[in-house]
């Protein structure tokens, strides 16, 4: 079972389920030619999917196309099924970053077919994750960075102000359908700036407080 871990703390959680929020920032959705949704969108990811920091993505010879998603990541820490907007955020242990690796062609030609595309999604080490924040050192989940550097250059850089669902959003929506469980993860969506990677890259994602300092962080490499 994969693990979940905390910054300064020696807990850690089971991983159960991996939610993963699509077109949550509206020029994300723009990039992509996708109308901003009315509801949430969203879809797993097997816990088979992470990896750690310092950890290897490894991409399935099916593609030529790997693009990273840099999202910011909720690990909760109480279940519960209709959780209220209100009860939300007390539901979460920590925030953390990740990255959402996809094999763009892979899911565009699964599209065109109207077929499902969780082979783009959910292949082994697709879940890039790092150590989670606790929430109660968290003022405002609201307001911090999300960063995504490729060989030192920055792809990836905007602010969880401009979800278009905000977190207590999306656990409520979900819950509605999901019964959330100890231990469960949400990616909470990309911002714009999703490319191409390829073998030799290294990406470092960071989560950055207001005042830009780092509050977690995540190292992979592309083999």
């Amino acid at each position: 079972m994969a693990k979940a871990y905390f910054i300064g703390s020696d807990e850690v959680l089971e991983v159960r389920k991996i939610f993963c929020i699509g077109r949550n920032y509206a020029e994300h959705a723009k990039e992509m030619n996708a109308a901003v949704p009315e509801a949430p969108i969203f879809f797993l990811k097997p816990t088979t999917a992470i990896i750690g920091n310092g950890g290897v993505i490894i991409k399935p010879a099916i593609s030529n196309d790997l693009h990273h998603e840099v999202e910011m990541t909720v690990l909760i820490g109480r279940g519960g099924k209709d959780i209220q907007k209100t009860e939300a955020l007390g539901c979460i242990a920590g925030y953390g970053i990740g990255l959402d690796m996809t094999l763009r062609d892979v899911q565009s030609e699964a599209k065109k077919k109207g077929l499902p595309w969780t082979l783009a999604k959910g292949f082994d080490t697709s879940a890039p994750l790092s150590p989670f924040v606790p929430a109660t050192q968290i003022q405002d989940p609201h307001n911090l960075g999300v960063r995504l550097d490729v060989n030192g250059a920055t792809r990836q850089l905007s602010n969880t102000k401009n979800f278009i669902f905000r977190i207590e959003e999306l656990i409520s929506y979900i819950s509605r359908f999901f019964t959330f469980e100890r231990g469960d993860i949400i990616f909470t969506g990309t911002p714009d700036g999703v490319a191409q990677t390829g073998a030799g890259d290294r990406l470092e994602a960071q989560l950055l407080s207001p005042a830009n300092t780092v509050l977690a962080s995540l190292n992979v490499r592309i083999q």
